[in-house]
């Protein structure tokens, strides 16, 4: 009897597929990049289950060419990679990797906020380049984390995580969500503001939310013009939630004093990209989620979703 066929569309470590191989039979595309879109297509005729990364379009196109697919396994916890709706309708289960990230995203998040107010990477490379002659009373002095004002946008499980560890810096905390979270309230001493009294009164602003029609672009030339001139904005959620050339006007004209991103528009940036040309800018590569323990859990869940559907219990974190 054929097994199902799963392909795995990014090479991960074979040790995590031991446990299904009585069960089903897997393809994997073999190198670090990402699988070429005709590949990709090609193998997806035959496959009953997709483990997926966001690089990967499951849109009309490949769901009229997956005729015996059933599942898709997402390894993020965003899924604006994936025409949900249609793959419903091609009666494809999608599901994602929620929870699991949870706090290590929010601790890159943190760390990320934390090397931009106190210049760390920039203070690295004014050793690295033989600029440290001595000491100065205001040489890279950057901001105060503690008791600042945090304005976190989007109190989903990230946001709620971030809010803590903010709590530990004995920050005030807002935040805007599309519904009130009283009990975050209680929990965390958090307080529901509009989004514009957010960025008003803000010293970190922290973009935290979901890519979804109202919030591409989100933060656009008038959310900046809103902020402060001391504020800096931190984005660890998906790159188009940001008018990219609005955030370089504010902070090449001082409207911002700084950024931390780990998510840009078009990913993955060069060394050329007008971002990295800023001292006032910490770029990260998309790593919010990257740490040994938790990619490997993420690529666990993914096996687990799939195995669920292929062989009838069902998937642990379905979307649709």
């Amino acid at each position: 009897m054929r097994k199902p066929l799963i392909y795995i569309s990014r090479k991960i470590p074979s040790d995590v597929l031991e446990p299904y191989q009585n069960q089903f039979q897997f393809r994997m595309w073999q190198k670090e990049d990402p699988v070429p879109r005709s590949t990709l297509l090609q193998e997806i005729e035959e496959a009953e289950g997709l483990f997926c990364t966001l690089t990967e379009k499951i849109d009309r196109e490949l769901l009229q060419k997956a005729t015996n697919l059933k599942v898709v396994a997402n390894m993020a916890v965003g899924f604006d990679n994936i025409n949900v709706e249609l793959a419903k309708e091609h009666g494809v289960i999608v599901t994602n990797t929620p929870d699991v990230l949870t706090e290590t995203t929010a601790d890159l998040g943190f760390a990320l906020l934390m090397a931009t107010a106190r210049r760390v990477v920039e203070a690295n490379n004014f050793i690295k380049n033989n600029r440290w002659d001595n000491w100065a009373p205001f040489l890279l002095a950057g901001s105060d984390i503690h008791h600042k004002t945090i304005g976190i946008v989007g109190m989903g499980r990230i946001g709620e995580a971030v809010a803590k560890r903010a709590k530990g810096f004995d920050m005030p905390i807002l935040y805007h969500n599309r519904t009130r979270k009283l009990e975050a309230e209680k929990k965390l001493g958090a307080t529901y503001v509009s989004f514009d009294d957010l960025l008003e009164k803000s010293d970190f602003v922290v973009s935290v939310v979901p890519l979804t029609e109202e919030t591409n672009q989100l933060f656009n030339e008038a959310a900046f013009q809103k902020m402060k001139d001391s504020a800096i904005f931190v984005n660890i959620s998906r790159g188009r939630t940001v008018d990219e050339e609005a955030l370089i006007h504010a902070l090449e004209t001082k409207q911002l004093k700084a950024a931390g991103l780990d998510v840009f528009v078009n990913e993955p940036i060069k060394g050329e990209h007008p971002l990295m040309k800023l001292d006032n800018v910490v770029c990260l590569p998309h790593i919010g989620s990257a740490s040994m323990e938790t990619r490997t859990k993420m690529i666990e869940l993914c096996l687990e979703n799939i195995s669920g559907v292929l062989l009838g219990t069902g998937p642990k974190t379905p979307i649709n």
